[in-house]
């Protein structure tokens, strides 16, 4: 068998890893197998979620060769689920020992995972357990989709209905290999395009990018302020993508794609929860129709940021809607298994570092 040629990696150096090939590259590595093998494979992979080891219409020697060949790029480091089992969070540690996060999350309506894109990230938000600990490297495209086939396995017999892009790093650093993951996730795992959400903390070449793309996903903003003094401080890459020009590229996705905006508000104590800071928002929401998520700030361990207390979290939203805003409470999942982005590899490094407390 031919050795797989992978466009996009990360790096020349790294490995093929089992979900890394497009199903022309798979081919490639079939020299000499009948073609229906590479359905069988595609099918057993995607469709079923088997494990190539488990693919069993295919002989046991091709099994152990393709297994060989194209190593699983994610080995679980730590696992935590939730009291009430609706919420689990994984950390990953990959083949150059980088780690990463990912969370499934059941609900009545839907079942959701959120994924990684990057290890770590360079964006730098201020009250962010990931933005804290910088930025290590890009994801490989198999290395997105395995986080959702690991977790498509966990989730069983539901089925994972939602995939947003909204875990460690900024998808829209990380462009090509994200909407290749995207592309997968869509046509061989059959999510629908309605389905998927990108979240950017307002990268607007990536925003604009997208608008150009066949898929129609969701797009959603981690906004967190609505004046740029403010956000410069929280998002320092306002300072690059003031929000004049972010509210101006989101006006274009939404007359690209016709689709509902979202805007992501972690509310932190004191610094942007005030009845100003509700009506800021109020008024870009109205000029793009957008939907409101607040998130009440999970504690980091190893960095001081509060969250607003639920009582002030309530007045926020009621405050939003009496401005005719639609806003909703994301439900503070799993605060004892640190799932929020980023917390549960830096509790490990705080384990791992008692310096760091």
């Amino acid at each position: 068998m031919t050795q797989i040629q992978v466009v996009g990696r990360h790096s020349i150096d790294a490995p093929v890893l089992r979900y890394d090939p497009t199903r022309d590259e798979l081919a490639a590595h079939l020299e000499g197998q009948p073609r229906y093998r590479l359905d069988q494979i595609w099918e057993g992979l995607y469709k079923q979620g088997s494990d190539l080891e488990d693919i069993s219409n295919l002989p046991k020697s091709l099994r152990q060769t393709l297994s060989e060949a194209l190593p699983p790029a994610l080995t679980p480091e730590a696992e935590s689920v939730s009291r009430d089992g609706q919420t689990v969070k994984w950390l990953w540690k990959l083949h150059d020992g980088h780690m990463i996060e990912t969370v499934l999350m059941h609900y009545r309506e839907r079942t959701t995972v959120c994924v990684s894109t990057q290890a770590g990230c360079a964006m730098a938000c201020g009250f962010c357990a990931t933005g804290q600990s910088g930025f290590d490297r890009q994801l490989s495209v198999g290395e997105i989709v395995e986080q959702v086939i690991r977790a498509r396995a966990t989730s069983a017999p539901r089925r994972v209905s939602n995939v947003v892009f909204m875990g460690m790093g900024e998808p829209f650093a990380n462009y090509d290999r994200t909407w290749a993951a995207l592309q997968r996730l869509h046509d061989d795992m059959g999510i629908s395009a309605r389905h998927l959400t990108v979240s950017t903390v307002g990268v607007i070449p990536g925003i604009d990018r997208m608008a150009k793309e066949d898929l129609p996903v969701n797009l959603a903003v981690s906004l967190h302020a609505a004046n740029d003094t403010l956000r410069d401080q929280l998002v320092p890459i306002n300072k690059r993508y003031p929000i004049e020009q972010l509210v101006s590229a989101c006006a274009r996705y939404l007359a690209a794609k016709n689709r509902r905006l979202s805007f992501e508000w972690a509310l932190i104590d004191g610094v942007n929860d005030s009845p100003d800071d509700a009506r800021e928002l109020a008024a870009i929401c109205h000029r793009l129709r957008a939907h409101v998520n607040l998130i009440p700030l999970n504690p980091t361990p190893g960095y001081p940021t509060r969250g607003t207390p639920g009582e002030g979290v309530e007045q926020f939203r009621e405050e939003l809607e009496q401005q005719g805003v639609n806003a909703t409470v994301r439900r503070n999942r799993g605060t004892e298994i640190d799932a929020a982005c980023g917390q549960l590899r830096a509790s490990r490094q705080v384990i791992d570092n008692p310096k760091r407390r």
